[in-house]
């Protein structure tokens, strides 16, 4: 593992076959060369919260049932080691917060959390409440007893994640340990985790505000102060996206996702051109992640009526329609108000059943994320060609779920011999180890075909492809030698996995 800027996995720790010295033992195993880094997802005290991690109890202790800070300082020896911070919230069951249900404003901690009047301690009137910006329906408040007191609890996401107040010096204590706990251990980069909602302002929508800026720049001086960088997740207008990437080290490309969807369904790769030439290089690229497939990320500004997107309304309606369509009615089911723990701007679906279970177009998906500049990142479904888990989703009832499913050591392997986790995997090693990707990069977009190139003074890396029938070409070269085919659709049909099966009987 080399290349800082090489492919990560993302995964759960505990939904990969184990914990976290399993995951390192099949990143070294049969995942080996495909991976320079990992996004481990909130291996935090409980992992199994109410958000899957994503409300720590405390932020700064691995939970035992997954291993120790030993074993994060073992996987950073072998490459990136990717970990969230929690900005905007805690759970409610954290030390913190049960100190101030129990003695209210005579908390050392009650400075730490946000009520209705820390925002507005004059007063709120209807416009300010109606101008908040989030990403569910209603307001972002709870009803709480805190010491006695019935008060209106700041609530973004769940009633069970309390936001932090970044104003107060104890926020920042409980930031601190955090950083100083993940970079202890050997993680060198830091997701800021909704972080564009810890600024809130009276008077504003309460989001990616002049206060969030002032808080990420001192978040991202401190990570950098012990040797970390900073990926900002922030879901937003794509123009939104190019801004904050001139400040801060990397962005997400959240527009991806969706511009190559509508290019596979819709035989259009227009869209995904215009954004090609404007969308920022210090990305990290997605196809899917925990989450739901991002949405407002390719519609009209939200925030300032009358700014277009990179899809119109009506091409983002029929995506969507495609999606529900291609998943036989899943992602109907797992998204909107049809599921708790919604998203207003997701689709909850895998990407697999996003593209129909169709190998073919999937994996051509798949090298247009690894052949774009930025660093790419792999969810540990979408690696293994995972489908909807309708089973989890129905016992869990949260959306979301339906694309978090959980793979036994055995169920790895079994997937791991399918010839489109193959053929990703062969790709993978071939992004993570080509001089061709230190060179520059080129685009040629011409109605439903491309090429797209890396080429360094001795090398090149070629994919050519057709969205109108999902044809596709990966080519690599090296020296002076002829140009050797990496990746094909024809790697995918029956009688390809026939000749390589009967090869391998020889």
């Amino acid at each position: 593992m080399n290349h800082p800027d090489g492919p990560q996995l993302i995964t759960y720790a505990d939904r990969l076959g184990g914990g976290l010295t399993d995951l390192r033992r099949l990143l070294d195993g049969p995942l080996a060369g495909a991976f320079d880094g990992v996004h481990v997802l909130p291996y935090y005290r409980p992992f199994d919260g109410a958000d899957a991690g994503f409300d720590p109890e405390d932020h700064t202790i691995v939970d035992p049932r997954l291993g120790t800070w030993e074993d994060i300082r073992a996987l950073s020896e072998r490459g990136v080691v990717m970990s969230d911070v929690i900005v905007n919230h805690v759970s409610i069951r954290s030390e913190q917060f049960r100190d101030v249900v129990e003695h209210g404003d005579d908390s050392p901690w009650a400075p730490m959390f946000l009520t209705l009047s820390s925002v507005f301690p004059d007063g709120v009137t209807e416009a300010d409440l109606a101008r908040i910006y989030r990403p569910r329906p209603g307001l972002p408040f709870t009803t709480m007893t805190l010491g006695g007191v019935p008060r209106l609890v700041w609530t973004t996401f769940t009633p069970e994640q309390v936001d932090i107040d970044l104003r107060s010096d104890q926020a920042w204590d409980y930031l601190v340990s955090v950083l100083d706990a993940l970079t202890g251990a050997g993680v060198t980069m830091i997701r800021l985790d909704a972080v564009g909602y810890a600024g809130k302002e009276a008077g504003t929508d309460c989001f990616m505000t002049a206060a969030t800026q002032a808080y990420v720049d001192r978040i991202t001086e401190l990570a950098h102060e012990r040797g970390a960088s900073v990926l900002l997740e922030i879901h937003g207008h794509y123009l939104q996206q190019v801004e904050i990437a001139r400040t801060v080290d990397y962005v997400y490309d959240f527009a991806l996702p969706p511009l190559v969807l509508h290019a596979l369904h819709g035989r259009d790769l227009a869209p995904l051109a215009r954004w090609m030439e404007v969308r920022p290089t210090n990305a990290v690229t997605v196809l899917d992640t925990h989450d739901g497939i991002g949405i407002v990320d390719v519609g009209p500004n939200d925030l300032r009526p009358g700014e277009p997107g990179l899809l119109r309304p009506e091409q983002i309606d029929a995506l969507v329609e495609s999606i529900h369509d291609a998943s036989g009615g899943a992602s109907r089911l797992a998204t909107g108000a049809a599921a708790s723990n919604l998203d207003l701007y997701q689709v909850n679906c895998t990407f697999y059943d996003a593209l129909g279970r169709d190998d073919r177009r999937y994996l051509l998906a798949r090298l247009v994320q690894l052949m774009l500049p930025g660093i790419p990142q792999v969810y540990y479904v979408g690696l293994l060609a995972g489908e909807n888990d309708m089973e989890l989703f129905g016992r869990t009832g949260v959306g979301r779920d339906i694309n978090r499913a959980y793979f036994t050591p055995q169920d790895v392997q079994a997937h791991l011999e399918r010839p489109v986790v193959a053929c990703q995997l062969e790709a993978l090693r071939l992004r993570s180890s080509h001089e061709a990707f230190q060179g520059e990069f080129s685009s040629e977009i011409d109605g439903t075909r491309a090429v797209l190139t890396w080429t360094a003074p001795e090398s090149a890396v070629q994919l050519c492809f057709d969205v109108e029938d999902a044809s596709f070409a990966l080519a690599e070269r090296r020296g002076a030698g002829p140009w050797r085919a990496v990746v094909s659709d024809g790697d995918l049909s029956p009688m390809a996995e026939a000749a390589r099966l009967a090869a391998t009987q020889r």
